[in-house]
């Protein structure tokens, strides 16, 4: 295997920012045989995956691979999509999310998601951080304007907004912008955060922020993460899977995975040599 990937796990372990020993973790989720259909095509085969509490999965694999449609399945965001249908189960702590019982508002509350691009709403930096909350039905001022510093304060964004809270969320930089909308997120309360490519837009010294923004976030929430950057895969991830044409590969600790592979075809993919 490539030493690049040696050298960035060793790195991290020598910085405090090892991996954590996920195969003695509890799990946050656990997905079953899981198959998914567009209409008309079937994108995922036979899915079974364990994500690990307070801890970061990355997916990894080629484009169209399936690791978005595997994403927006632990919120049930592939619901609305006309035609699309699964098999299978995916529990969170243990509860089955797609029972006909479940509440699809709370899911999405204990599930948030941030996505490739940036997407703050046309309001100001602190409407942004309350909308959740008010929709929610907080009214108290007071509760919002802690809420408001919390996330700002947990997303790394605080010190540079807290003088502009009532300018335009618009107004900020392409890095700060998706950092707000991890704090919108936040906002929630959720138990776990889904980023799809959240740094694949961003310049290398926002990305790197991202990067420290999620290695403090594992303390306190589960995180799953799509990347197309293996290094960057290495260095957040707890664990890591590796997707193929719709298939689970092969999954494991992040530092099995790019340094001991078990498949042959997990190795090709991270040394490049597909992909």
């Amino acid at each position: 295997m490539s030493r690049l990937y040696s050298d960035i796990i060793n790195q991290r372990s020598s910085t405090g920012r090892g991996s954590i020993d996920v195969t003695h973790s509890r799990s946050k989720f656990d997905v079953q045989t899981v198959d998914f259909w567009y209409p008309g095509k079937q994108a995922l085969f036979n899915i079974s995956l364990t994500i690990p509490e307070r801890s970061v999965l990355a997916l990894i694999g080629p484009s169209g691979c399936g690791k978005s449609t595997f994403l927006r399945l632990l919120n049930r965001m592939n619901d609305l999509i006309d035609g699309a249908k699964h098999n299978g189960k995916i529990n969170l702590d243990g509860k089955e999310i797609y029972g006909t019982d479940v509440n699809l508002v709370d899911l999405r509350r204990r599930v948030g998601m941030v996505f490739q691009k940036s997407n703050p709403f046309p309001k100001s930096i602190y409407e942004n951080i309350v909308y959740g909350p008010r929709v929610a039905g907080v009214r108290d001022r007071s509760k919002l304007d802690y809420t408001v510093e919390r996330c700002l304060k947990q997303a790394a964004l605080w010190p540079e907004v807290k003088d502009r809270l009532h300018d335009s969320a618009l107004d900020l930089s392409g890095g700060q912008q998706q950092r707000l909308c991890i704090a919108r997120s936040l906002a929630t309360d959720p138990e776990v955060l889904l980023m799809d490519e959240p740094a694949s837009a961003l310049d290398p010294q926002s990305t790197s922020r991202i990067e420290d923004l999620i290695f403090e976030l594992k303390k306190d929430y589960t995180i799953v993460i799509v990347t197309h950057n293996m290094q960057q895969a290495a260095r957040v991830s707890d664990s890591t899977a590796f997707f193929y044409e719709g298939k689970l590969i092969e999954t494991g600790p992040t530092d099995h995975i790019f340094t001991r592979p078990t498949v042959k075809q997990t190795e090709d993919y991270i040394t490049g040599r597909f992909g």
